[in-house]
């Protein structure tokens, strides 16, 4: 059975070549750049990856409903940048692609790291994400996202971890909040969902309950808090952004029709 690896990137060039040295026992490497600024699109050719480029974006799971079209193998590993395979996992894959599998793909438990140190609680830990899957057999959703595996099949689980170095500081943290809120939010709002200030504070303070309290992010201690905090900024201004969206939509209706 052949391996693909595949991934999207957008200066991705601290992470990449740690990523594909890490899954140097691939038979194909497919990267689908968006418009990097930095060497990371000669990182990846240096590496042997294919590399398709792109002038658009689609969104995350479009992009990468694009790097699946490409994969050529048996099986695809579908990986992002900040990730790495650790030698106990890919002996675990190889392991699964040697031998006759009923299910169409499976489920990876991630550890991530957050400021410093990886988080073993908040929800984050074990994380499960379907990431590899049988060629044919699965696809990306089209949300712009938060995108997720689709498979026609049953998803079996590894057992190893994937490692996930998803923030580096606290800046790093700030971004991404902001970013995925705003996509988040137009994503709904393009769905027909609708919010208010009380139920972006709403959402808000759940979230942090959820993650500081119920999946016990306190036992991470103030990287736990942080965690917490952080999580329940990013619902807060995903529900702000949205309900923001509809008061945008109203005055332009009110100014077209004055």
């Amino acid at each position: 059975m052949k391996l693909s690896v595949i991934l999207i990137t957008k200066n991705e060039a601290f992470h990449l070549q740690a990523c594909l040295e890490s899954v140097a026992f691939a038979d194909q490497l497919v990267v689908v750049d968006s418009g990097s600024t930095d060497n990371t699109v000669e990182i990846a050719r240096g590496a042997g990856a294919q590399v398709i480029q792109t002038a658009d974006w689609p969104g995350f799971g479009p992009q990468k409903n694009r790097a699946l079209a490409a994969a050529e193998g048996d099986w695809i590993l579908s990986l992002d940048a900040d990730e790495r395979v650790t030698p106990e996992l890919a002996a675990e894959i190889q392991a699964i692609l040697a031998l006759p599998q009923p299910a169409e793909a499976y489920e990876i438990p991630r550890k991530s790291w957050y400021c410093g140190r990886f988080i073993r609680h908040a929800g984050w830990t074990p994380d499960y994400v379907t990431r590899l899957i049988r060629r044919g057999s699965a696809q990306f959703s089209d949300d712009l996202v938060h995108e997720r595996i689709i498979v026609n099949g049953a998803t079996g689980r590894l057992k190893m971890p994937l490692l996930h170095y998803s923030f580096r500081n606290f800046s790093q943290v700030l971004n991404k909040v902001d970013l995925y809120s705003t996509l988040s939010a137009r994503q709904r709002y393009d769905r027909g969902q609708r919010s208010s200030v009380g139920k972006a504070v709403l959402h808000g303070l759940a979230t942090f309950i959820r993650t500081y309290i119920f999946k016990r992010g306190f036992l991470d201690g103030w990287h736990g808090l942080a965690l917490a905090i952080s999580n329940a900024e990013g619902s807060y201004y995903r529900y702000m952004k949205l309900w923001l969206l509809e008061q945008d939509a109203i005055r332009d209706n009110e100014t077209r029709k004055s």
